[in-house]
């Protein structure tokens, strides 16, 4: 009994010692303008960090999948393929959601009326796009499955479709007061991630409004930029923070990550929108998302995640093109969200930025391709 008394005492001891070597911290970032507190003493050892959900509970569910080659008939209209003249030989889909969040109809019967509760309130008319991009024709094929040119087509896909969306003539008679179009890019892989199909997909949402989040990031970069004149993202911090890079392309787990082992992948050159991309881009891009993919699913045991393109607005003010940047962010579902994230916006992360890049760095990869 004693023996096991001094144990557990040391034990104890080993843990608070390592509680008191890695402080808490709270680190500002500077992009969404938030804070972010780091709590490694709440967490185990970073490298200990495992997935336990159930990424696909439907996914030898095939015969009944409309996302799969035979079943295009189920699904709402599609908008183009790729190739484009392929008929059941296609690599890519992009179709319309069987279940919009928005209405893709122009029709503006009224004003945007103020009817809330309070005087600010404001409500207009659910005008938008709702897209889905299928990103292999095969049912059991992921993202990290795909080449890196592969996953190359698939990003000049959501090129494509932002570039029809930014033309569109409808656009030009929604009333000045929601004239920004903002075009969101995302992918929800794994059900506690948000999917509700396990084929392979992402989507493209495009709303005449600028989201809170989008806006401050936006301004908080803007700020950055009128006290040092620089980009804040072309001077993004590298050192103990850099898991791999390409020609085009770093990878980064960002100095106030919100949440563990949060990667983002940012263009070296500046660039406001994600629609500037070009093939040879792409494809690079391809290759090191590609590459994080695999990284993160063998530290990690192949988490659920999402992954967003943080994109300037298409009607940005040219006054702050030189200070957006554009970047791709992924998320894999470690931890939850509380009452105080959701409360106050400032989150806890269990894990230290450096900790996290130390630790996807050292992932070996035997082959890339």
């Amino acid at each position: 009994v004693n023996t096991r008394k001094k144990e557990s005492r040391s034990e104890e001891s080993v843990m608070a010692a390592e509680a008191t070597y890695r402080r808490p911290e709270i680190r500002k970032d500077a992009i969404h303008n938030r804070w972010i507190i780091f709590s490694p003493a709440r967490a185990r050892r970073p490298s200990d960090f495992k997935s336990n959900s159930d990424l696909n509970p439907n996914s030898n569910n095939r015969s009944e999948c409309p996302f799969c080659v035979g079943h295009e008939h189920e699904c709402a209209p599609e908008i183009f393929r790729v190739p484009p003249d392929s008929t059941s030989d296609w690599q890519i889909r992009v179709m319309q959601n069987l279940y919009p969040a928005l209405n893709r109809e122009l029709n503006f019967p009224n004003c945007p009326s103020e009817s809330g509760q309070c005087s600010g309130d404001v409500a207009v008319i659910g005008f938008g796009f709702h897209d889905v991009v299928i990103e292999s024709p095969v049912h059991t094929v992921h993202l990290a499955d795909l080449s890196p040119a592969q996953v190359g087509d698939v990003f000049l896909a959501y090129k494509t479709r932002i570039d029809q969306l930014r033309t569109l003539d409808s656009i030009k008679y929604v009333p000045s007061r929601v004239a920004f179009l903002t075009c969101e890019v995302f992918k929800n892989h794994g059900s506690s991630a948000g999917a509700s199909m396990s084929h392979s997909h992402s989507q493209i949402m495009a709303l005449p409004v600028v989201p809170s989040a989008v806006s401050s990031r936006i301004e908080s970069m803007k700020e950055f930029f009128e006290q040092t004149g620089k980009c804040s993202l072309c001077q993004v911090r590298t050192d103990h923070l850099l898991i791999d890079e390409s020609t085009h392309f770093l990878s980064i787990v960002p100095f106030a990550a919100t949440f563990p082992f949060e990667i983002w992948a940012i263009p070296r050159y500046h660039s406001s929108h994600f629609h500037e991309l070009d093939s040879d881009k792409a494809v690079d891009l391809g290759g090191l998302l590609k590459l994080m993919f695999v990284k993160m699913s063998s530290q990690l045991n192949n988490p659920p995640f999402n992954f967003m393109i943080h994109t300037a607005p298409l009607q940005i003010n040219p006054s702050q093109l030189p200070s957006t940047h554009w970047f791709l962010q992924i998320v894999p579902k470690l931890s939850g969200v509380g009452g105080f994230e959701m409360g106050t916006g400032c989150y806890i992360n269990p894990v230290f930025p450096e900790d996290a890049a130390k630790v996807l760095r050292e992932v070996s990869v035997p082959n890339n391709g």
